[in-house]
């Protein structure tokens, strides 16, 4: 957390040696320290702050594909003259255990077009999931464990 706010500074001194203040030339400073920090990360122990920046980046990648993807087959079903689905619920065994990381995950399987998170167990350890088509419980379990909530623990671990 600490590289980052010196990341902000970095980009608020290239903003005022510029003269220029706009929304994009703070971006390019916050590029440019981020660079600089690139450079000296041994030295100030910021190897890590890099790999989750790079991690966060593949995971908001990661869910607007799954999004695309998500929307086009909920589209090809209701758009079929006779829907074959089954709509469901499911309990999901959650790996993650801090309350952001489920909350996001939970998040993340609400924004994705034909699915639905219901709620949580009281002990943290399970997230009941709604899928449009829930025709294969496992797996849609399997694509929560091996996309979703994996990408998570990867950028905030």
């Amino acid at each position: 957390m600490t590289l980052y706010l010196i990341n902000l500074l970095l980009a608020l001194v290239w903003v005022v040696v510029s003269g220029s203040f706009t929304l994009v030339n703070m971006i390019f400073g916050f590029v440019l320290g981020a660079a600089a920090l690139y450079l000296i990360r041994e030295q100030v122990g910021g190897v890590g702050y890099m790999q989750r920046a790079g991690a966060i980046a593949k995971l908001v990648l990661f869910f607007f594909m799954e999004l695309l993807k998500s929307a086009w087959r909920v589209a090809t079903l209701v758009l079929k003259p006779r829907m074959d689905i089954k709509p469901g619920i499911f309990a999901y065994h959650l790996k993650a255990d801090q309350d952001f990381e489920i909350t996001l995950l939970a998040n993340m399987i609400t924004l994705t077009p034909g699915t639905l998170s219901v709620d949580v167990s009281e002990d943290r350890s399970t997230l009941y999931v709604h899928a449009l088509d829930c025709s294969d419980p496992d797996g849609a379990r399997a694509d929560i464990a091996d996309g979703f909530e994996r990408m998570i623990l990867e950028a905030f671990r």
